[in-house]
């Protein structure tokens, strides 16, 4: 049976969003799409954008990074036509969930923005979760913008050994 590929492509998306139990990013679903060539970047704009105005994934902004989270009526339209996703693109995506799972997970967990405060000062805000939980947020106040994005930067390469040294020690 031959089927909208515009249908397939936002099938696909809710099946990921579905098999992980944190949001993905644009990027990452992007990512995925893109390199195994499954559509183009503006038709996957478009489908995003099309199950966004469907309320069937929301879209939440992190410092500059978007991520997708499935919503029930995405669930219960993945439940009707899950079985239009051959086995093979489901095989696929399941390969690619376990092999990335850490980064994947890691990379929507760490966060890092900066923002001039009303002192003047330039504030990095540094945030680290598990699932909805905040492990640790730390703001540091610096002098200029170049150090603020540097923080947030370094922050995503360095947060498991911050984290670690604080753990050990405050305890």
């Amino acid at each position: 049976m031959l089927q909208d590929p515009l249908t397939l492509y936002k099938l696909i998306i809710l099946y990921m969003l579905n098999r992980v139990s944190f949001p993905l990013t644009t990027a990452q679903i992007s990512d995925f799409l893109l390199e195994r060539e499954y559509t183009s970047f503006l038709t996957l704009q478009q489908v995003l954008s099309e199950l966004t105005d469907a309320g069937m994934i929301e879209s939440r902004s992190m410092g500059n990074r978007t991520h997708l989270v499935l919503t029930k009526e995405g669930r219960e339209t993945l439940v009707f036509f899950e079985n239009r996703i051959s086995n093979a693109i489901k095989k696929d995506i399941n390969a690619y969930l376990h092999e990335n799972e850490f980064s994947l997970r890691n990379e929507v967990s760490v966060h890092g923005e900066y923002y001039k405060s009303t002192s003047g000062e330039y504030e990095a805000r540094l945030v680290a979760k598990d699932r909805d939980v905040n492990l640790v947020e730390i703001t540091l106040s610096v002098p200029s913008k170049d150090t603020a994005a540097a923080i947030c930067d370094n922050w995503q390469e360095k947060n498991q050994q911050i984290y670690k040294y604080l753990i050990e020690q405050l305890f």
